[in-house]
């Protein structure tokens, strides 16, 4: 392969912007693209020097995020009118090879479609309590749908002894990375121009049910009252599969997105806690206690923001992203 930065093609620019509005962990956007030939095809690569390496030490939240840029690119492929044709993991040899996509028989995008790619622009984690107004039961009926869709389970937590265990799991796996300096240092690298806007990060991590990131180092200056952490929980969600390898990580990373832009299009939101996910013991007492044997992926809240936010979440230009196989196309 002969990777050049020159005379990208306009298809894969749109494909490369769209891929680059997927969410990531504390906005890392590990990932970078590749386009073949001249708009022939499309690559999804994980950009491993951008992986959370204690906070993600086998990466399988980067290739979650990597498979949410996909779906992006899927929708994006069908916004120009083609059908998608994905090659999940196309080279054995090269794990960080995640994806190759193509263009099929030409066909007109359907209402669902479109309403998922309005949904990229819509959509943005959200950190803190949501409104009053709780997720009608229909959508969440259309998100499972959505999992589904993409070979994952959404499960909602709504058993007061669950959703108890899995706060108090969510706690004591942030704890743990508040008191080990590496881990907390990691995190605070992420807050800044490029990464978190610290406007993002202005709510206490410890004001809703289940315990936020803390970012910049809130909670050891001021607590918050125990009383006021089940206001705003919004709807506790787990993303599950049924096994967890690789393309297993891809496909609920889709299922994400799919999950995210489907919800956004109805003015729900998401926050993550996935604090527990990223500890072997804590994510297998998850397992064992929740989700009755099938892999949880990611944790989430749902719910309605009040007022949008006013910050924008930086991210890197398709040029910076998007770089051009030389080699002939290979479709």
């Amino acid at each position: 392969m002969s990777v050049t930065y020159d005379k990208r093609g306009r298809a894969a620019l749109h494909l490369a912007r769209a891929a680059s509005l997927a969410p990531s962990p504390h906005n890392s956007q590990p990932w970078y693209f590749v386009e073949e030939g001249y708009d022939h095809g499309f690559e999804v690569h994980l950009d491993g020097g951008r992986r959370m390496v204690l906070t993600d030490p086998l990466g399988r939240e980067a290739v979650i995020a990597c498979g949410a840029a996909l779906f992006n690119v899927r929708m994006a492929v069908r916004q120009l009118g083609f059908r998608p044709v994905v090659d999940l993991l196309p080279e054995p040899g090269d794990s960080h090879h995640l994806a190759r996509v193509g263009y099929a028989a030409h066909a007109p995008s359907t209402p669902e479609e479109r309403l998922l790619a309005e949904g990229m622009l819509r959509r943005y984690t959200h950190r803190g309590r949501f409104g009053a107004e709780p997720v009608a039961d229909p959508v969440l009926e259309e998100l499972h749908e959505q999992a589904r869709v993409e070979g994952a389970g959404l499960q909602v937590v709504d058993d007061p002894d669950q959703l108890a265990l899995l706060a108090g799991l969510v706690r004591t796996a942030e704890e743990l990375h508040r008191s080990d300096f590496g881990h907390a240092t990691e995190l605070a690298r992420c807050v800044g121009p490029y990464g978190i806007p610290v406007e993002a990060c202005r709510h206490h991590p410890d004001a809703t049910l289940l315990a936020g990131r803390d970012y910049l180092f809130r909670a050891r200056r001021y607590h918050v009252s125990s009383r006021n952490h089940g206001k705003g929980a919004g709807t506790v969600v787990i993303l599950t599969t049924p096994h967890d390898h690789r393309p297993d990580w891809l496909r609920s990373g889709q299922a994400l997105q799919r999950v995210l832009l489907h919800a956004a299009a109805h003015d729900v939101m998401a926050a993550f806690h996935t604090q527990p996910l990223e500890l072997p013991v804590l994510r297998a007492r998850l397992r064992t206690d929740i989700t009755a044997g099938r892999y949880p992926q990611v944790i989430l809240r749902l719910g309605h923001v009040p007022q949008r936010p006013t910050w924008c979440m930086p991210r890197r230009s398709p040029v910076q992203v998007l770089f051009r196989d030389d080699a002939p196309a290979r479709w």
